[in-house]
């Protein structure tokens, strides 16, 4: 009866028990349903490496934050972030306001690490770690040319390569060393060929209960100067074809590249759908060996 008489008396005052809290849904940055059209809307087929690009989340905690033509992906923990690459020194700035763009500081910013050392993607290492105050990790190989700014004398791109800002390296990593921020944990992948101290990167991002494994695999590209002859350096052809070898080997759900033309990022941005393509590791590994056994046919032509 008590109670009877409680529910018609809330009826009539028009009183509403709250059964439990409402959910709090997280809406995220950059989702890639649209800012993944609006990438490809902007930079076409553009490869300008200074291009202003949009950001885009990815997956999860990982973020495209890179220009039309060089990619950055930023990886967010609330124990601090980590960002791949910095882009040219021009590049360096519009990575930076990418980051705010999304909402997440600079200062948040624990690691900065390294894909291959040239200029095109490291040239700017040096203005973000001033503006985050980021511990710079790379490759033994790749800190030296870090420190100066200056390229190996081996590089076969030797000579076509501009010289950047040098950046201290505050730690040096190996094949399957780890660097964790928080909740994130990539491992280091040694991939030399493009350069000596190339390195590819492996973790795992989360969306709710949907995880994927994420590879930023380094150019592999076999590209040089006009009189190098890669014929001439087997132990080079070796280190690109076990480079390779690894990258085809890895657990990869979605596949990033130094350069977003390289794994097709802008096309796949357009669809406006998950990146996940579990072949994308493999698949960019056999467009490599191609590639490479194409130049070495040219040079054996005398091409």
């Amino acid at each position: 009866m008590f109670a009877s008489a409680l529910a018609v008396a809330l009826a009539a005052q028009q009183i509403v028990v709250p059964l439990g809290r409402p959910a709090v849904v997280e809406r995220l940055p950059a989702p890639i349903t649209t800012a993944g059209p609006a990438f490809a809307r902007i930079c076409g087929d553009s490869d300008d490496w200074d291009k202003p690009a949009p950001p885009v989340r990815i997956h999860g905690n990982s973020y495209y934050v890179g220009t039309c033509g060089i990619s950055a992906i930023l990886i967010t923990d609330k124990d601090g972030h980590v960002l791949i690459d910095s882009g040219t020194e021009a590049g360096a700035d519009l990575v930076a306001a990418n980051v705010r763009r999304l909402g997440f500081k600079l200062s948040d910013v624990r690691y900065l690490l390294q894909s291959h050392e040239h200029h095109d993607h490291v040239g700017g290492l040096a203005r973000l770690q001033q503006l985050t105050g980021a511990q710079v990790v790379a490759s033994i190989p790749a800190a030296a040319v870090l420190r100066t700014g200056r390229g190996d004398e081996a590089d076969p791109q030797k000579g076509l390569l501009k010289d950047f800002p040098g950046v201290p390296v505050a730690r040096t990593v190996g094949n399957g060393d780890k660097v964790r921020s928080g909740g994130i944990q990539l491992t280091a992948i040694a991939t030399p060929g493009h350069t000596a101290g190339a390195m590819s990167w492996q973790w795992v991002s989360c969306d709710g209960g949907v995880c994927r494994t994420m590879v930023f695999a380094d150019s592999l590209s076999p590209v040089s100067r006009d009189d190098f002859r890669f014929s001439d350096h087997p132990a080079l052809v070796a280190s690109f074809r076990e480079s390779i070898a690894k990258v085809a080997a890895l657990e990869c759900d979605i596949v990033l590249t130094p350069h977003p033309s390289a794994s097709a990022m802008g096309a796949r941005f357009a669809k406006g759908q998950p990146l996940l393509d579990p072949s994308g590791c493999k698949g960019y590994a056999a467009s490599k060996t191609k590639q490479l056994d194409e130049r070495l046919a040219k040079e054996a032509a005398g091409k």
